[in-house]
Order: structure tokens, then C-alpha cells, then sequence
């Protein structure tokens, strides 16, 4: 895979990722304690619903997410991320797996991805909108790719409303996490950066509206596990 550079934004964050890419699953699972496998699930359920053939995954990283749809469907898979790195991991898991005719990994960047308009029936990214440079154009360049009538699904950290849950998880994420999630991989800046851009993130009804700024219609939000994560859909119209 050829080396790649982007936005000085984009290519720091990628070469953030690059740098734990060697613990990213581990820690994924290990961190949320194997819930954001649920959540993944509760994606592919809802993106099963419309039986797509041809699905893009932005922000792909090691590939969990294809990897768990193509479990589920039969559909072809194209996935996208910044990182070179993350990508090479999860062309390993691909190729152990014999997924190679169904799963292709692209090193590309949201705000400007490598396909023509109206070739995807659906899109999905998970914990991944987040760190897109510009989260407007990011989704600008989903809605265009996919078809008409073709739907997105998109899994982020979200902020939880209750007072209780919300403590819990604000100490959790602004000390264990880090804590954890840096001796483990090395590097305690990117598992500070988590929680960072987890705060920042516009989610709930100010997602959405960005969602229909960039042409998504049908806009609808799931909240999963008392509001620690969710799930956001939306559809391109047929003009």
C-alpha cells in the first residue's frame, strides 16, 4: 500500500492511529468490556433491514465492522481510513478469514473518497464521524456516493443524560480509560484524545441536523446502553 497524505489534521490522526493499530482491537474490546460488539450488531440489524449489495464502510480502521457484516450478508464491502497502518491490520484479519473476494480496504479520507456518485447502497462507519477534519464534508462525500433511496448508519460515543450514568462515564473515560488504554498501547496521547473528541462531538439532535445539511432525509437516532453510544440513520432521497 502507497504511502498517502492528506490535511495536516488528517495526517496527524492518522499517524496517532498508525502508532496503536498493533493494540486497537485488543483495546476496543477490552475497554467497553465487549459491549461495542453489541453495537455493531445493533448497526448490521438495522442495515439487513434494506438488503444491500454494495456497501462502503468509512473510517474502516481494522476492518471490525465489515468484517462482522460480511458474517451477516453476502454483500460486497469497499473500506476506507486514514491510516495506513490500522488498514494493514485489517487486511491480515481479511486475508486469515478468506474475505478477501468481499471485503477491499482503500487508504482514502472521508472528505474526499476515491468512488463514483451513486454507487453504494448503503454506508456505515463506526466511532470513526468523530475524527473526520470536516464532519459536514465528510458527510457531503457519503451522501454522494450512495444511491438514491440509499441509506446511512453511523455508531458514535454519544453523552449520557442521566446525571448517574453520565458521572460514571465522564470518570471513567476521563481516568481509567486514558490510564488503561496508554500503558497498554503505548501511547497515552491518543487514549487521551479519545475522550477529547468524544466531548467535542456535536451528537444527539445536533448531529442530526447536520445529517440533513448534508441531504439526509428520515433522520432517526438510537440510543444504546443508557446513552454511552448511538446509532444514527438516515436516507438519500431519489430525486
Amino acid at each position: 500500500m502507497t504511502k498517502k497524505t492528506f490535511s495536516p489534521q488528517s495526517d496527524k490522526v492518522g499517524q496517532m492511529f498508525d502508532s496503536i493499530s498493533h493494540k486497537y482491537d485488543f483495546l476496543n474490546h477490552f475497554l467497553s468490556m465487549g459491549i461495542d460488539k453489541a453495537w455493531r450488531k445493533k448497526l448490521i440489524s438495522e442495515l439487513k433491514k434494506h438488503n444491500p449489495a454494495k456497501v462502503l464502510d468509512v473510517a474502516t480502521g481494522t476492518a471490525d465492522l465489515a468484517i462482522q457484516l460480511s458474517r451477516n450478508s453476502d454483500c460486497i464491502i469497499h473500506g476506507i481510513d486514514i491510516s495506513e497502518m490500522m488498514l494493514e491490520e485489517g487486511q491480515k484479519k481479511i486475508t486469515q478469514q478468506k474475505l478477501k473476494n468481499r471485503i477491499q480496504l482503500i487508504q482514502a479520507a472521508a472528505e474526499k473518497i476515491p468512488f463514483d456518485a451513486n454507487e453504494y447502497d448503503a454506508a456505515m462507519a463506526a466511532f470513526g464521524v468523530r475524527n473526520f477534519y470536516h464532519l459536514l464534508t465528510g458527510l457531503l462525500e457519503m451522501h454522494r456516493v450512495l444511491k438514491p433511496d440509499g441509506w446511512i448508519y453511523i455508531l458514535e460515543f454519544s453523552k449520557p443524560k442521566t446525571f448517574a450514568v453520565r458521572q460514571i462515564y465522564q470518570f471513567y473515560f476521563r481516568f481509567i480509560l486514558p490510564l488503561a488504554g496508554g500503558l497498554i498501547s503505548g501511547n497515552f496521547e491518543a487514549y487521551r484524545y479519545l475522550p477529547r473528541t468524544v466531548n467535542a462531538f456535536p451528537d444527539g439532535q445536533n448531529f442530526l441536523k447536520i445529517m440533513q445539511d448534508a441531504g439526509f432525509t428520515q433522520t432517526t437516532e438510537h440510543s444504546l446502553s443508557f446513552g454511552i453510544a448511538t446509532l444514527y440513520i438516515g436516507k438519500k432521497e431519489a430525486v
